[in-house]
């Protein structure tokens, strides 16, 4: 099979590691940066160039871009995709890109999967490209309302050959929803969290729940911003709650009520033990 990646960033670039080194694939990438190109031919996470007149000729064709750019991207190449092929994003939000880009397919004759790998870094870029990035994740995946049952599990196996161990699927409205809970909601926080004067003095102060707080705090503020905006409704809902749960903490110290307090302590920790009891069974 012939593979187009475009966008080889952070996820593009362990992408093509990933299945350039897994699989027997022939993988072709492109980005805006030509170094960065030349750097992935010479690492062997491409095998070439995926110049406009080699789209016809993939079999499928995964753009690792913004959300913007990938709009862009498949919408101006739309007739250039061989027809049945499956043509996939890897966006952290599903609204605003599937049901622009499934109707875009069906008047054009390719497929098109929304599809997220649940994986990354605090860092951007192909310098931090990694082919186990994907090891034990789960892949997201929304399929068109046309979709091909050998397509899913050609694509499920294609997966779970560079790592992944899950494969979820999901609706533009279930993704956002969630996703604005357990990854865009953990980034406001962390990167909030880190702007107390005490970041500046914690040195020899901090340990495991300071860094697992602020890993994320390190972030592309042109991606996010483009991601909260697009999923503005979710997030604020998580951001709102969060904040009003917060100030529950607040009054109970501020009134140094105890009772209350330990209610509140008791009631997270006792929630935390049931979900993870729910995931472990």
């Amino acid at each position: 099979m012939r593979i187009g990646i475009v966008g080889l960033g952070l996820i593009g670039g362990s992408l093509a590691k990933a299945l350039k080194y897994n699989t027997e694939h022939e993988v072709l990438g492109t980005d805006v940066d030509r170094g960065v190109l030349l750097k992935a031919k010479l690492l062997g996470a491409v095998d070439d160039e995926l110049l406009p007149e080699q789209l016809p000729s993939c079999d499928l064709v995964i753009t690792a871009l913004y959300p913007q750019d990938t709009l862009d991207y498949i919408t101006q190449h739309a007739q250039s995709f061989k027809k049945g092929a499956i043509v996939m994003d890897c966006c952290g939000v599903k609204r605003v890109i599937c049901e622009t880009l499934w109707q875009c397919a069906k008047e054009n004759g390719f497929l098109f999967y929304g599809a997220h790998p649940m994986a990354g870094l605090h860092f951007s870029g192909f310098a931090y490209s990694d082919v186990h990035m994907f090891s034990n994740a789960s892949m997201i995946l929304l399929p068109p309302d046309n979709a091909d049952i050998n397509d899913l599990a050609n694509l499920k196996h294609l997966f779970l050959s560079i790592g992944f161990t899950n494969i979820q699927i999901s609706t533009p409205e279930e993704h956002d929803r969630i996703i604005a809970y357990t990854s865009q909601l953990a980034h406001v926080v962390s990167n909030a969290y880190v702007k107390s004067p005490q970041a500046q003095v914690h040195n020899g102060f901090s340990a495991g729940s300071y860094k697992d707080l602020t890993r994320v705090a390190k972030l592309n503020a042109d991606m996010w911003t483009e991601l909260f905006l697009d999923n503005v409704d979710n997030l604020t809902e998580e951001l709102d709650g969060l904040i009003e749960n917060l100030q529950q903490y607040s009054r109970a110290l501020h009134e140094k009520d105890a009772k209350t307090l330990h209610a509140l302590l008791k009631a997270g920790s006792d929630r935390k033990e049931k979900i993870d009891g729910q995931y472990r069974n």
